[in-house]
């Protein structure tokens, strides 16, 4: 049955609510909600004893169940004769006292401040079908008898759904004649499944203007209840539009969730009252297999939000499958939040991720136990240690997370806060094992008590904690001879310094490497020196300046290298490329890395590309440039290392005839590299073998 009109305009017309009311018959038409769902928010602003004016009253059955509650003084008004007449026949008996009258909201004939409260439900959104200049005119003629009929501190509650221009255009009135404004939502699903078949699954809102006097330079006063408990102040009127908008996407979402399978990965955004950053963010998946295991949550340890099982569309994919479930919701802990254990967690998210629940299961609400999955045993910590602003890659964070048991520092550029740019592990540093060792026996009472004992943490440089950078540098052993080159000095560029993980790795390990490292970032070079351990040394030299200006003029100087490393991120993820810039694969530039190589020398290149076009035209470009082109992908990462020998290379690399064997050079060079690390790290066990970090090493 077609109960809606087909256009706006038939909204406004008496002559169209004349032939729905007899088209309808008695049954009411309650798309806005029933006297159960809107009670709580009524009976908060409306008194018993108030006189009341219902206007546009239709044949809901609101002023009914208000009657019958002991709201007895209640006139209700309305354009259409039919729907009068009915109403006043069905309540002239049980309901005596009730007044029905045929009246247009816009021209009553009441007294002055006659009423406590004037009620409104949907007639401001049929008579604002548009925000012309004809219909606002009418919906002001409205507004003006409502504040003329209201005494000073009355209310009038409007049940709204809260279209933008109606929303503006309250905004723009009430507040101007000086009345508070507060909007409600209206919380009509809770515990309820929502239902395929149903015409409205938009939210409903309650806008409740209370009559003060107008006072000269007084603020406008803006708040929206999310809940019925919690009341947020709006500093202007687009941050309360932005609210609404909010929660009208998020009633768009969960009907979605409710009523069928979704084909991709939707995500919502779970905010603390009165904080700004979001708390949680939610990642929705469904898996198109039936599965007996309908729906459960997998809450993501902190730190680990990065990770590509996490991070990504086909990471959790990846992970929906392997757990099982026909839907599975991902959390994420965001930073600058605490968060202390995991039933603190639970008892969080346990009432907002059943709204995220299949149809049938949202239906059972908190009754149903749904399953909370995790890593671990526990959600792990982070700490902040510094918060900075650089002009090329804006706000960042250094912070301290512990994961499994092992501490990290990480550089995290908040434009693009899921990816680590930077990580380190730390250690105890040894003199605070030597201290912590002799305060154990002097103090072992004062211990024994619990006493809590400091630990200063430092970077271990041995170690190389970022998934890439292994594979990456154990591409030296392509280096024609590289272990009688490095018996005397082997010459690096590093193009991107970031925390400086990879120099100070060299730095510690191989005492005949010269580096030369330049950033276009100052920033990044103080964080690598204060935070990340990099230290000075005749060896190493950090220059501030373009990577491609750097490289160029290297070229046209005629200095020859070794070894050139690309490690640089792309800032425009739009793009689909992370690492590098496209900038840095052009044919001109690479030909100008080529022309600084000794003939034995190789490029080694950290790429992360998503799109497959854009991967295969920088393929197509190395291989145009360099004499071979090696790739070993990194499993479970977007990242890959690319390996490209220079184009005047006396003998090529050999290639194995066998998948997934490294040429024999690159492997005697490999071990090689392996002994000579172990050799000069005093005792300290790196755990790289740099001929493993190159297994899958393929031709391209």
């Amino acid at each position: 049955m077609n109960l809606l009109p087909k256009s706006h305009d038939e909204f406004r017309s008496a002559d169209y609510w004349e032939k729905f009311f007899k088209k309808r018959g008695e049954k009411a038409f309650e798309w806005y909600g029933e006297y159960p769902e809107l009670c709580s928010i009524l009976h908060k602003y409306i008194k018993p004893s108030e006189k009341i004016l219902v206007i546009g009253c239709g044949n809901s059955n609101l002023s009914a169940d208000m009657y019958d509650v002991g709201y007895h003084n209640i006139t209700n008004i309305d354009i259409s004769e039919t729907v009068i007449r009915q109403m006043k026949q069905k309540n002239s008996e049980k309901r005596p006292l009730m007044q029905f009258i045929q009246m247009d909201a816009t021209a009553t004939t009441f007294e002055d401040g006659e009423f406590g409260a004037v009620l409104d439900k949907g007639t401001l959104d049929a008579l604002m079908t548009d925000s012309s200049a004809d219909v606002s005119q009418t919906v002001t003629k409205m507004f003006d008898e409502i504040s003329r009929v209201l005494k000073f501190g009355g209310r009038y509650v409007c049940v709204s759904l809260a279209q933008k221009h109606i929303v503006e255009k309250v905004l723009q009135y009430f507040p101007d004649q000086g009345w508070p404004v507060r909007i409600c939502r209206v919380d009509k699903e809770t515990g309820e499944a929502l239902d395929p078949e149903s015409e409205f699954q938009m939210p409903v809102f309650v806008y409740v203007f209370t009559r003060f006097k107008k006072m000269p330079n007084m603020k406008p006063i803006l708040e929206v209840a999310y809940f019925e408990d919690k009341v947020e102040r709006c500093s202007s009127v687009d941050s309360v539009l932005s609210s609404i908008e909010e929660m009208q996407h998020y009633a768009m979402i969960r009907q979605r969730l409710g009523t069928g399978c979704i084909d991709e990965n939707l995500s919502v955004q779970l905010f603390a009252p009165g904080v700004e950053s979001a708390r949680y963010t939610l990642y929705v998946v469904d898996s198109t297999k039936r599965s007996p295991n309908k729906f459960g949550i997998f809450i993501v340890p902190e730190g680990r939000e990065t990770e590509w099982l996490f991070v990504t569309s086909e990471g959790r994919s990846e992970l929906l499958q392997n757990s099982g479930f026909q839907r599975l919701v991902v959390v994420l802990l965001n930073r600058d939040h605490k968060y202390v254990n995991m039933e603190e967690i639970k008892a969080e998210l346990s009432g907002k991720v059943m709204e995220l629940a299949p149809g049938k299961i949202s239906s059972q609400g908190l009754r149903l136990k749904v399953p909370f999955l995790t890593i671990g045993d526990d959600i792990n910590t982070r700490n902040i240690q510094y918060r900075g602003n650089s002009k090329f890659s804006g706000d960042f964070v250094v912070e301290d997370v512990e994961c499994d048991g092992a501490v990290y520092r990480r550089l995290v550029f908040m434009s693009s806060k899921m990816f680590v740019q930077s990580e380190a592990q730390l250690v105890k540093g040894r003199l605070s094992i030597i201290l912590n060792a002799l305060l154990r026996i002097i103090f072992a009472v004062v211990s024994k008590r619990g006493k809590k004992k400091s630990t200063k943490m430092e970077i271990d440089a041995n170690n190389l904690s970022m998934g890439y950078q292994g594979p990456l540098l154990a591409g030296i052993a392509l280096v024609d001879k590289v272990t009688e080159v490095l018996k005397k000095q082997l010459d690096l560029v590093l193009v991107g310094l970031g925390g400086g993980s990879l120099s100070l790795f060299l730095l510690k390990n191989f005492s005949t490497v010269k580096q030369d490292v330049v950033d276009i970032d100052s920033a990044m070079v103080d964080v690598a020196r204060k935070w990340f351990g990099l230290t000075g040394n005749a060896s190493l030299r950090v220059t501030v300046a373009d990577g491609i200006d750097f490289i160029r003029e290297l070229s046209t100087h005629g200095t020859k290298k070794h070894v050139v490393i690309v490690d640089v991120d792309c800032k425009d993820p739009s793009l689909g490329i992370s690492a590098p810039p496209q900038s840095f694969m052009e044919e001109d530039f690479l030909k100008c890395i080529d022309s600084i190589l000794h003939p034995g020398g190789v490029l080694l290149l950290n790429l992360a590309c998503r799109n497959q076009s854009i991967r295969t035209s920088i393929i197509s470009q190395l291989k145009s440039v360099f004499q071979q082109v090696f790739v070993r992908k990194i499993s479970g990462d977007v990242n890959e290392c690319v390996y490209c020998t220079c184009s005047r290379r006396n003998v090529p690399v050999e290639c194995s005839t066998e998948a997934g064997l490294l040429p024999q050079s690159v492997q005697r060079s490999a071990d090689e590299l392996t002994k000579l690390i172990k050799g000069q790290s005093a005792g300290v066990n790196t755990g790289l073998v740099l001929a493993e970090e190159l297994q899958g090493l393929s031709i391209l």
